[in-house]
């Protein structure tokens, strides 16, 4: 059995000092409820299609086209909202050969049908549009487009909008509990010369002669509206194939020679996610990395990078242990969201933890598929410095606002600690890979993640998921010496909190399954000095 990772750290007395942090009441606007929330002129329609064609002009930094939006209406209504940022034209919107009125509220522009569209039936309008699309100051922190040049002086551009909302750049349902069930086609005109990236297959390019080209791109699969994207530049396309599975990847004309040796790293990492995860959920759509001018994205198919071939991240280890130079961070981390996150999708922004914490700990998964077990824990055990505990991991419903960034992090450790809760490394690799393959290309909610966990592993692993994702403070043990010998009981914002955890009593590692209540191990011992928690350079914090 491995070595059980402890879910805190025991200080002098064995009382855990936890800052007791003060989270500042948000308010939230209008607009905050209009993007994030669900209202019936949401709920009233279900996506099916996008279908969008549009041209980009580097010079002016300006997009103009149109979205084919084909939808199954859910219940009868005459009025849907699709959302366009305020900063963005709306030039008109067709149905059946004539313009609808529409009213723009902030972001949502609310779209009036001349009759009820009945529930069941399937409709399609096309939303015309143009505008300058928001410039990203800092991307992927913040949303927006980056126009930039490569050192040839060639336009580079690429957009990043998690959590800023797609609706930035182009018309759409910007909600992750609505994917277009049978996919996307992306068209994008650019400068002669250069090339568009876009999600899926490549379907063709075509001459516009007007000092234009198209570029077409088809996703057969549901794809949350954030990973939808386009990358303009020079680029060199380089084509593999790993065990049946098109490997491309399209990177600037002066780093073909370093990005054909640098991306092998990619087939050991689909060996290890596809045994641990489950088939690439996307094989009919390619796997691609595309050369960006920001650090990366995950965008679907057609993951965004921007490392510089460089180990770790941006050359530096996350974890301070050595272990995170032994992998590029950007490929193995973005390209682990294919399972988590594009594949199974938070139906709310509030749990992006179920993105993050999973496709973090998909890289202490790829070391120890690597390195082994010793350094995947001790890749772990480095991660707990960037934990910040400044507020909960589980954001505001309803309002497109997600947690802390300890989602990351701590997302992952949790994730790590439930395996060692669990203590039978069969069964925690049969209930991720059963947990990716039950979710595969759907959206779920916090409940269901909780509920499949507690059902697979046979344990209640709601108080665990509770305190780690709706608290800011971790549990704290408190073990003193009695009559009978040490009792014990850790100390929670969550009650009938429940976690085993294993000490060290005179050289012996003895198991205490410690709830809230105090409970009392029979061993007649010292409590500072003949107690211990398991002192292995694995011990975690979190």
């Amino acid at each position: 059995m491995k070595k059980l990772l402890l879910a805190l750290v025991v200080l002098g007395s064995f009382q855990l000092a936890s800052a007791q942090l003060t989270v500042a009441k948000e308010t939230f606007t209008r607009r905050d409820t209009l993007q994030g929330g669900l209202r019936p002129e949401r709920t009233n329609f279900d996506v099916q299609r996008y279908d969008l064609n549009i041209k980009i002009n580097p010079t002016e930094k300006s997009i103009v086209g149109y979205n084919d939006i084909a939808f199954k209406v859910v219940e009868n209504t005459n009025k849907i909202q699709i959302d366009l940022f305020e900063n963005m034209n709306v030039d008109s919107i067709v149905y059946n050969n004539k313009k609808l009125q529409f009213k723009r509220e902030l972001l949502a522009t609310f779209i009036q049908f001349p009759e009820v569209l009945t529930k069941g039936s399937l409709q399609k309008i096309r939303f015309y549009y143009s505008g300058n699309p928001v410039i990203a100051k800092r991307a992927p922190w913040d949303g927006g487009f980056v126009f930039s040049r490569d050192t040839a002086g060639k336009p580079w551009i690429g957009v990043a909008c998690q959590g800023f909302g797609a609706s930035c750049w182009f018309p759409v349902k910007d909600s992750q509990s609505d994917e277009p069930d049978n996919g996307t086609s992306v068209k994008v005109a650019v400068p002669s010369g250069l090339m568009n990236v876009s999600n899926g297959r490549f379907l063709g390019s075509e001459d516009l002669k007007n000092g234009y080209t198209r570029w077409d791109w088809e996703v057969k699969n549901p794809i949350n509206t954030y990973d939808i994207t386009v990358n303009i530049a020079d680029y060199v396309h380089i084509h593999d194939n790993h065990k049946g599975l098109d490997l491309d990847y399209y990177v600037l004309r002066a780093n073909e020679e370093k990005a054909r040796k640098h991306f092998e790293e990619v087939k050991p990492m689909m060996d290890c996610f596809q045994s641990k995860f489950g088939k690439y959920p996307f094989t009919d759509d390619g796997y691609k990395l595309v050369e960006t001018p920001y650090l990366g994205m995950e965008h679907q198919s057609a993951v965004a990078y921007g490392n510089k071939y460089m180990q770790g991240y941006m050359g530096g280890d996350l974890s301070q242990t050595g272990i995170g130079l032994l992998f590029d961070y950007i490929t193995i981390h973005e390209s682990g969201h294919e399972w988590f996150g594009n594949s199974i999708t938070s139906k709310d922004i509030a749990d992006m933890w179920i993105h993050e914490g999973f496709t973090m700990y998909s890289e202490i998964v790829f070391i120890e598929c690597q390195f082994g077990y010793d350094k995947a824990m001790q890749y772990a055990l480095g991660l707990h410095d960037n934990v910040s505990g400044d507020r909960p991991i589980i954001g505001h419903y309803g309002v497109n606002k997600e947690g802390s960034g300890d989602m990351y992090p701590k997302g992952a450790l949790m994730l790590n600690t439930m395996r060692h809760i669990i203590n039978d490394d069969a069964k925690w690799w049969s209930l991720i890979l059963k947990y990716s393959e039950t979710f595969k290309r759907q959206i779920v909610t916090h409940d269901q993640v909780v509920d499949f966990f507690n059902k697979e592993s046979g344990l209640n692993l709601t108080s665990v998921f509770n305190q780690y994702l709706k608290y800011t403070e971790i549990p704290k043990l408190e073990l003193k010496k009695d009559k009978n010998g040490i009792a014990y009981r850790w100390v929670t914002n969550e009650k009938n909190f429940s976690m085993p955890v294993d000490v060290l009593i005179k050289g012996k590692k003895i198991r205490l399954n410690a709830t809230n209540d105090w409970q009392t191990l029979n061993e007649k011992v010292k409590v500072v000095t003949d107690v211990q928690p398991i002192k292995e350079k694995f011990f975690i914090k979190y």
